[in-house]
């Protein structure tokens, strides 16, 4: 990612005024008009479009302290870093209606750390919740099922998918395993006893 104080070439203190006359300099010096050649035209494209988006950004107070904020930030380095960053963006993706999104950033989670039962539970939940993708989120879980079969929340997710789909004999199958691993987890007896499966 482009850092727009460095494009600028200011240092991130620069006040209003600094970042003004540094964007008219450039736009002036680097404007794609200036340039015949089409490689050379194409390259002054991107940078002008750059260039104006880091202005926009750093122009408006607010954009300026939320890019600021996100500048800062760590950036993760370790696969397990990148996906437990991906698993944290991706439940306010989902709530801001970014739904695709947080199916994107919960996939990156898995990537990274396939290790980790609670992204595989994540992304087949998500999946699960719309009717276009629901048979998505039912493979996920029923894989996750294989790689982590003494995992009580896996049966659950899949269990209340199973239901969701109106498979009921295997929603039933996956409640009975869920329960064998977690006979006192509230959630698990309740629905249990919705499906009509006794411990």
């Amino acid at each position: 990612m482009v850092d727009y104080y460095q494009l600028l070439g200011l240092a991130p203190s620069a006040g209003a005024s600094d970042i003004r006359q540094a964007y008219v300099r450039l736009a002036k010096e680097r404007h794609p008009d200036k340039f015949s050649d089409p490689t050379e035209k194409e390259r002054a494209q991107a940078f002008f479009q750059d260039l104006t988006t880091a202005f926009n950004t750093l122009s408006n107070e607010s954009r300026r302290k939320e890019y600021d904020t996100e500048r800062e930030r760590p950036k993760p380095h370790t696969p397990e870093e990148m996906a437990r960053d991906a698993f944290e963006r991706s439940g306010p993706a989902f709530e801001q209606g970014d739904y695709e999104g947080a199916v994107t950033l919960l996939q990156t989670a898995v990537h990274h750390a396939p290790g980790e039962v609670q992204y595989h539970v994540a992304l087949g939940r998500t999946l699960g919740r719309f009717r276009e993708t629901a048979r998505k989120g039912i493979e996920v879980l029923e894989k996750a099922s294989q790689a982590f079969p003494t995992s009580a929340l896996v049966w659950v997710e899949l269990a209340v998918l199973y239901q969701g789909q109106g498979l009921k004999l295997r929603a039933q199958k996956a409640i009975e395993s869920a329960l064998h691993l977690a006979p006192r987890d509230a959630r698990i007896s309740r629905l249990a006893t919705e499906l009509g499966v006794t411990g």
